[in-house]
């Protein structure tokens, strides 16, 4: 190794210690999706900054999605995908395979992929113990009939609303050597299956176990401003007027409606980042610039100068 390969290194290590020191012991929730979950050498790349996390002290807890996986098993079954405001309509024929993907074949790739990498992953869905509590959610559309002006109520079958996180387990496995990795399946008071959107199950899972960071790894650098340009670290109130003026819309909405939620509920930070970027985590967690988009509540409980 070359003395300039040695000076990039040590400045590695010495930028990241400070952050090893400020995040030890603490619980980070982090949202597995997109390209980062498709993408051989991206997958490679996550589950060795999860390892690597769990290894210097830090707790992450893993929460994926599964979309593009169940699209295509109910295509090869000849069940049509329907979607309403970018939820998935789920009957009973499509409940069962969104537990099998999520439950069957997505989660127990991922945490054989972070063992593989020296974890020690394992993988439960939200209706293991009950943790994922839920109801079925009622969407609201606008009326079909042109001369209508109210809204239409319609059922679009087995999604579900969170109404509670029963955190025992995850107390448990967090507190251990076990990294948990979650399905974002619920389960209702009479022991109903709900399909849940990710982003979501990641946010109220934050919430519940008090966690410091929540980070949303996705296929977008993070949240644009009006000129198309990353916005690096941003406060609620600023997000909120973003979202009022339309600069914020449609895909990235529900991500930063989850943020809000998060930061509101006592999440110091939420980041969106780029999951395409190789080792975005480590990136996010450990240096100053961190990849993505920072959001914070008005006072942070304690402040992370990521993104300064």
């Amino acid at each position: 190794m070359t003395a300039a390969n040695d000076n990039i290194t040590s400045q590695v290590l010495t930028e990241a210690l400070p952050y090893i020191r400020r995040f030890h012991g603490t619980t980070v929730v982090i949202k597995y999706g997109g390209n980062a979950m498709t993408e051989e050498a991206l997958k490679d790349s996550f589950a060795a900054d999860v390892v690597l996390m769990k290894l210097v002290g830090i707790n992450p807890v893993v929460i994926h999605g599964g979309g593009p996986q169940i699209g295509d098993l109910l295509a090869r079954l000849n069940i049509e995908s329907k979607f309403v405001n970018g939820m998935r309509v789920t009957d009973s024929a499509t409940m069962d395979v969104v537990q099998m993907v999520l439950g069957g074949l997505v989660n127990p790739d991922i945490v054989s992929l972070i063992n593989t990498h020296g974890g020690r992953a394992v993988g439960i869905t939200g209706k293991d113990d009950n943790m994922i509590q839920a109801e079925k959610m009622p969407m609201t559309i606008a009326s079909s009939d042109a001369g209508a002006s109210a809204p239409e109520i319609i059922d679009i079958g087995h999604v579900g609303s969170i109404t509670n996180v029963q955190v025992d387990l995850l107390d448990s496995l967090v507190q251990s050597a076990f990294i948990p990795v979650i399905a974002p399946i619920g389960v209702g008071q009479d022991g109903e299956s709900y399909n849940i959107n990710a982003d979501i199950v990641a946010g109220a899972v934050a919430q519940a176990l008090g966690a410091e960071k929540l980070v949303l790894l996705t296929n977008t650098p993070g949240i644009l401003d009006a000129n198309k340009e990353t916005i690096s670290s941003i406060q609620k109130t600023e997000v909120e007027a973003l979202i009022a003026d339309g600069t914020i819309s449609e895909g990235m909405l529900p991500k930063v409606e989850c943020a809000l939620d998060a930061v509101s509920e006592g999440v110091n930070s939420v980041t969106i980042v780029d999951g395409r970027v190789p080792h975005a985590l480590l990136l996010e967690v450990f240096t100053d610039s961190g990849v993505g988009t920072q959001i914070l509540s008005e006072q942070p409980t304690s402040p992370d100068t990521h993104h300064a």
